[in-house]
């Protein structure tokens, strides 16, 4: 991987192509990102780029962090992310990563917190059908039968239930960027990327590139 960056999620637009086409797309604020620290085979075991994102006030930082973004010679900083690039070693400290380290056609992984449910029935959570409506069956959205009986006389782990759904670490892969404004570091990816409006998203050239 030689291409990551993180993201502000702004939410969702269509757009038409050159032939006229609709395509949703998911409007992200991509940097700029601070390279805040590289990391060397030599000092820490393995190489690597460590990026920062997000302007805050200085009251919001404490001292360490305070210290370690004023040696990077960068701003204060919110969110922290580590990068195994490929090419670490090309990075230098306190450089600043815009949205136009990508490319139109790029295919990416886009990773966020999936929006949160709360607890949710069985047919919400997992889409499991319903039962009859009628007032006399007494089963309507129930989940059913949990298991056996004296044999094995237990419900297996990862059996579908209701639960808590939503709020969970969700990569979304192989989406295609179809506009750039370097300008504005704006990136626009077709389709849907996890996590609501503002969320924070990481984005990382794909592994299913195709």
């Amino acid at each position: 991987m030689k291409k990551g960056i993180l993201a502000k999620k702004i939410g969702m637009t269509q757009i038409f192509d050159e032939n006229g086409l609709l395509i949703p797309v998911t409007v992200l604020e991509a940097g700029p990102c601070f390279v805040t620290q590289v990391k060397t085979a030599e000092n820490d075991g393995y190489e690597a780029v460590q990026v920062g994102f997000g302007e805050i006030r200085e009251k919001l930082v404490n001292k360490p962090e305070k210290g370690h973004l004023t040696k990077a010679g960068t701003p204060n900083l919110r969110f922290i992310k580590e990068f195994k690039f490929d090419n670490a070693a090309e990075y230098e400290l306190g450089q600043e990563i815009k949205a136009d380290i990508f490319e139109v056609g790029d295919r990416i992984d886009v990773t966020g917190k999936s929006k949160g449910k709360g607890f949710q029935g069985a047919i919400k959570r997992h889409g499991q059908s319903r039962g009859p409506m009628a007032h006399g069956s007494k089963y309507h959205r129930h989940a059913g039968s949990n298991g056996a009986c004296s044999d094995p006389s237990k419900v297996f782990k990862g059996k579908k239930m209701p639960g808590q759904m939503g709020a969970v670490k969700v990569t979304v892969q192989n989406l295609e960027i179809v506009r750039i404004d370097a300008e504005d570091n704006i990136i626009l990816v077709k389709g849907a990327v996890p996590g609501p409006k503002k969320a924070t998203v990481v984005l990382k050239e794909s592994v299913k590139a195709v």
